[in-house]
C-alpha cells in the first residue's frame, strides 16, 4: 500500500476552503475506481463457460468495500472504454437495440456515480452513446467528458462533471474523453464535436467548479493514459495533469491498460489497468479546523480480482442477458477449412492476415491492402464458424476505407511499419521485443517494444523485406499480384481501416501523408470490417486456404534473406510465446 501525508501550510489553506464550512473533525473518503473493462461484464465465457474476470467478480470486492467503510462513504468511478471489446457490448449496441441497453443496467445494478467517457465509447458511433449516455444519466452515473466540445456553440457535448456528497464531502467528479480521437476515428462516429487537450483546459474547469460549487473534494476522471508527464503525448496526459494542475486531489485515468497507484503531497493517482483484472482502491483522510481542511492523508493500492468470487445475485439478476448474448454468439455462421493463428503474422504471410487482406481486395474495388493483426495470440479452430470466433478473428468495429496514395507513398509506409516490427540483422533479435512483461497482454518475460497492431503488410503486390538492410532500404517492390509493373509515380486504390486512414499509430504521417487531411484522399468507405468477414461467410460459406491465398490475387511477401531470418524470427517467436 503506497501512502502520503500532509501537514498543509497556512499559505494553502485558502486553496481548500470551503464556502459551506466544514465541521471540524477528521473525515475519510474511500475512491474505487474501474477502466478499461472493454465488455468483460459476464465471469463466464460464451462458448466453453469459462470462469474470467468480470464486473460480476468486481462487484464482489466493490461491496466489501463498502461494506467495510459504509456505503456513504465510498465514491465509485470509471475512467472509459465500457462499449467495446466483447461480445455483449455488441450484442446491445447493434443488435438488440430494443431492449434497455445493458451497460447502464449494470452501473445502476453496481451504483456507480459517474463515468469518464473512453475512445472506444465515442467509436460505437452516435445511435449508441447517445442512447447509453441518456440511460446512464436517469442512472445517476453520467458519461463526463469535459473536453468534447461541440461545434456549433462551443458548450461541452456531455456533461462536465458531477456533484456528489460522500462521507460527509461535496464532491466534484470532472470528466474527460481522450484528446486524440480524431487520430483514430471517422469523423462521422464523432460529428458534431472536437476534442482538445485535457492538460490545456483542466485548470480553467477545475476553478470555474471550485468557484460555482464550493468542493471540499474535486476528482479528475480522465480516459487518458499516464504518459511521461512531459506534455509531449496527447492521448496520454494523466501525469502531465498530476504534474501540474492545482485544486485537484484525485486523478482517475485510463486507456493505457497499465495498472498504476501513486500518491503526492496534496493529490493521488488511481489506474486499474484493463479488462476488470484490479479494482484501484485509494483513501483520503481530512482533518478539519476552523472549517479549514489542514492535514491531508492518502492511500492508494490495486485489489486482483478473483473470478471465482463473482457476485452470484447479480449473476442471477442478468442472467437473462447474458443468455441473450450467448444464443446470438453461438449462432453458426460458416466454415473454416484451416486453424487460424494470429501469431503466425509476426513472421511472415499467414492464413490469417490473408483472410484479412481477402475481405479488403475483393469486398471493394481497390488494388492494395494494408492491414496488421488485432488479436495478440488468437487461436481459431477448423471447423464450423460461430459468431463468436468472428470476434477473435477481427476484434474491434473499424470501418474498411479505400484511400488513393502514390506506390512511392505506400513503400516508405511499408518501410515505416516494418521498422516498428523488426530490427536489422546481425544482432540479438530480427523481432522488436524486450525482456519485459508486458501488462496490456498479460505476457510475461518478452513483449514487443511496440504496439503489434501496427505491423501493417501489404498485399495486392509483391515485395520482399530484407532483413540486413537498415530503414528506408529494407522494402523491394517487384510487381502487382498479377505480375504487371508496380509504379512508384502511379496512384494506388489502397483499403485501410478506419484506424489507419484517421492516422492510428502515426504510420501515414512518418510516410509522409497527412492524414489530417485524408478526406481528400479518401476513394471510398464500407461496412465494418467484422460485418464484411461476416457477409463472405454468408456468400461463399467457408474460408480455404486455396482462395484466400489466391497470390494473384494477394501476392506474395518474404522476409530476406530466408536462411538468416527464419531461424532468428523462430527464436525470437520462442521468446515471446513459449516452444511448442
Amino acid at each position: 500500500m503506497k501512502t502520503s501525508h500532509l501537514a498543509i501550510p497556512a499559505v494553502l489553506l485558502i486553496l481548500f476552503s470551503c464556502s459551506h464550512r466544514l465541521k471540524d473533525g477528521e473525515y475519510t473518503l474511500t475512491i474505487l475506481s474501474t477502466n478499461d473493462v472493454h465488455g468483460t461484464w459476464f465471469d463466464s465465457t460464451y462458448v466453453d463457460g469459462h470462469l474470467r474476470k468480470s464486473l460480476f467478480a468486481m462487484n464482489y470486492y466493490i461491496d466489501s468495500v463498502r461494506t467495510a467503510d459504509g456505503f456513504d462513504n465510498v465514491l465509485l468511478l470509471d475512467a472509459g472504454d465500457c462499449l467495446q471489446g466483447d461480445n455483449a457490448p455488441y450484442y446491445f449496441n447493434y443488435i438488440d437495440t430494443i431492449t434497455p441497453h445493458l451497460f447502464p443496467r449494470l452501473l445502476q445494478y453496481m451504483k456507480y456515480d459517474a463515468v469518464a467517457m473512453g475512445n472506444h465509447d465515442i467509436e460505437t458511433g452516435h445511435p449508441v452513446y447517445d442512447r447509453v449516455a441518456a440511460d446512464l444519466e436517469k442512472a445517476g452515473a453520467p458519461f463526463l467528458a469535459g473536453n468534447a466540445i461541440r461545434d456549433d456553440n462551443g458548450k461541452t457535448y456531455f456533461p462536465l462533471y458531477k456533484m456528489v456528497e460522500k462521507a460527509g464531502l461535496r464532491i466534484a467528479v470532472i470528466g474527460y474523453n481522450n484528446a486524440n480521437i480524431a487520430a483514430w476515428l471517422s469523423e462521422e462516429v464523432w460529428s458534431g464535436m472536437h476534442f482538445v487537450s485535457i492538460a490545456g483546459i483542466i485548470q480553467r474547469d477545475v476553478d470555474r467548479v471550485r468557484a460555482k460549487e464550493h468542493p471540499d473534494v474535486v476528482v479528475a476522471a480522465m480516459h487518458s493514459a499516464c504518459g511521461q508527464g512531459d506534455g509531449t503525448i496527447l492521448e496520454a496526459e494523466a501525469l502531465d495533469v498530476f504534474n501540474s494542475v492545482q485544486g485537484v486531489d484525485w486523478v482517475v485515468c485510463g486507456h493505457d491498460h497499465r495498472p498504476y497507484v501513486e500518491t503526492r503531497d496534496t493529490m493521488a493517482l488511481l489506474n486499474s489497468g484493463s479488462h476488470s483484472r484490479y479494482v484501484a482502491h485509494g483513501k483520503m483522510h481530512l482533518k478539519v479546523e476552523g472549517g479549514r481542511i489542514v492535514d491531508k492523508f492518502f492511500e492508494t493500492d490495486l485489489i486482483p480480482v478473483d473470478a471465482r468470487k463473482a457476485d452470484p445475485a447479480m449473476r442471477a439478476f442478468f442472467q437473462r442477458d447474458f443468455e441473450a448474448v450467448r444464443a446470438f454468439t453461438l449462432q453458426e455462421v460458416g466454415v473454416l477449412n484451416s486453424e487460424l493463428y494470429t501469431r503466425d503474422a509476426y513472421v511472415g504471410m499467414c492464413d490469417y492476415m490473408n483472410l484479412i487482406h481477402t475481405l479488403g481486395l475483393t469486398q471493394v474495388p481497390c488494388d492494395i491492402s494494408i492491414a496488421a493483426p488485432l488479436t495478440y495470440n488468437g487461436h481459431v479452430k477448423s471447423g464450423i464458424l460461430v459468431f463468436n470466433d468472428l470476434f477473435t478473428i477481427y476484434p474491434f468495429e473499424n470501418q474498411l476505407y479505400v484511400v488513393r496514395m502514390s506506390g512511392k507513398e505506400l513503400k516508405d509506409f511499408l518501410e515505416v511499419s516494418y521498422d516498428k516490427w523488426i530490427n536489422t540483422l546481425p544482432g540479438d533479435h530480427l523481432l522488436k521485443i524486450q525482456g519485459r512483461d508486458d501488462p496490456r497482454n498479460q505476457q510475461k518475460g518478452w513483449s514487443f517494444v511496440n504496439r503489434f497492431y501496427n505491423f501493417d503488410s501489404a498485399a495486392g503486390i509483391n515485395y520482399t523485406v530484407d532483413v540486413t538492410r537498415p530503414f528506408g532500404s529494407r522494402i523491394n517492390i517487384s510487381s502487382m499480384a498479377d505480375g504487371s509493373a508496380f509504379q512508384p509515380e502511379r496512384d494506388y486504390r489502397v483499403a485501410m481501416t478506419s484506424y489507419r486512414a484517421s492516422g492510428g499509430g502515426n504510420l501515414l504521417k512518418e510516410a509522409g501523408v497527412d492524414s489530417d487531411r485524408i478526406e481528400e484522399r479518401v476513394i471510398s468507405r464500407h461496412p465494418e470490417i467484422r460485418n464484411i468477414l461476416y457477409d463472405y461467410l454468408l456468400k461463399y460459406g467457408s474460408i480455404d486456404p486455396e482462395t484466400i491465398g489466391d497470390p494473384s490475387v494477394i501476392g506474395a511477401w518474404s522476409f530476406v534473406p530466408e536462411k538468416l531470418a527464419a531461424p532468428a524470427l523462430q527464436a525470437d517467436l520462442a521468446l515471446l510465446f513459449g516452444k511448442e
